[in-house]
């Protein structure tokens, strides 16, 4: 009697197992749901709407598309952190959560999720209204240090972009100005337009069509060498030799699952993903959008990913803008 309830346990697991397997090499059986972190608009949204239909032929389903801002990326890691470990909700992100334990926001980074790809790595760029009178940082800062607390700078929250540069540039100049929040770059740069702030560092890939409509002022690229198409707007340590020591810096887009999916969602996630950034049309796309092709998975990705956050949570630590100190989550100095 024992001997045939063992078996007849053993024969159960054993049949789970197989089936487990099986269900694991059909994925995609069904469509699946991808959670863009900022709003419509946006750097990573639009990133996000042109890879998703050369990424669905590749996993033979649809992907269906929501976006999911708010709290600097955290509500769109905390819901895909919560759903079933399956490899059917992926998380269209940026760089944020690798800023959200040392600002007190979120237990979650990078960490807790397998990099399917690092798509791309954006340029930034400081603009302002055009009814501004300043045609370069070096204008902005000066007209900063006259009006302390008084100058708007638009902002998508705490460890968002525009914050961190916000800081870098506190930690190279007298720099005090208000930060305006909204729910992604697309709102932002819409207000900046309006007025309703002064100035804003952004995602190339956010205001490009603005620059060239000459619906925003660019004052300085994020960088330290000359980017191929916007030689004509100055590198910000032309103004700001002391911004050097941050560079080269700048947003990045990925496609992330939870860590724990199983292995064969993660190699056909990652051999799909990688073909379509691999297409000349996504190609195309980010040369136009002003950001640089990276097409990087697995432990390549994680060495990318642990490198920008040490470089940017000590330099936000540096300068007095972290509640916790990296040290305490293992971040290591740069």
């Amino acid at each position: 009697m024992k001997k045939n309830l063992i078996k007849t346990l053993a024969c159960t697991a054993l049949a789970g197992f197989v089936a487990g397997n099986s269900l694991a090499a059909d994925f995609p059986d069904k469509d699946l749901q991808g959670a863009i972190m900022w709003g419509a608009g946006g750097a990573t949204d639009n990133v996000a709407r042109a890879i998703t239909p050369l990424v669905e032929p590749h996993l033979g389903k649809s992907i269906v598309l929501t976006n999911r801002s708010g709290g600097a990326g955290a509500i769109s890691t905390n819901f895909v952190n919560a759903r079933p470990s399956d490899g059917y909700t992926l998380l269209y992100g940026a760089e944020n959560p690798q800023l959200h334990k040392v600002l007190g926001l979120s237990k979650i980074d990078y960490a807790d999720f397998y990099p399917v790809s690092i798509l791309a790595r954006g340029v930034v760029v400081i603009v302002a209204n055009n009814d501004k009178p300043w045609n370069s940082v070096k204008d902005l800062v000066a007209d900063v240090q006259a009006n302390p607390g008084e100058i708007k700078m638009g902002s998508t929250g705490p460890g968002g972009l525009p914050f961190v540069v916000g800081a870098m540039l506190k930690s190279s100049a007298e720099f005090d100005v208000r930060a305006v929040p909204f729910d992604g770059e697309g709102p932002g740069v819409t207000a900046l337009q309006g007025g309703h702030v002064d100035f804003m560092p952004a995602g190339l890939t956010a205001v490009r069509e603005h620059i060239r409509a000459g619906r925003v002022k660019p004052l300085a690229v994020v960088s330290d060498e000359p980017v191929p198409g916007l030689e004509d707007i100055p590198l910000i340590t032309e103004d700001l030799p002391e911004f050097k020591k941050f560079l080269p810096w700048g947003p990045f887009y990925g496609i992330f699952a939870k860590q724990d999916i199983p292995d064969e969602a993660k190699a056909k996630l990652t051999e799909a993903f990688g073909k379509a950034a691999a297409d000349p049309k996504f190609a195309k796309f980010m040369e136009d959008f002003g950001a640089v092709v990276m097409n990087i998975s697995g432990n390549e990705a994680d060495q990318f990913l642990k490198h920008w956050q040490s470089v940017t949570t000590w330099s936000l630590h540096n300068v007095g803008e972290t509640k916790v100190s990296p040290e305490e989550f293992g971040i290591p100095k740069p």
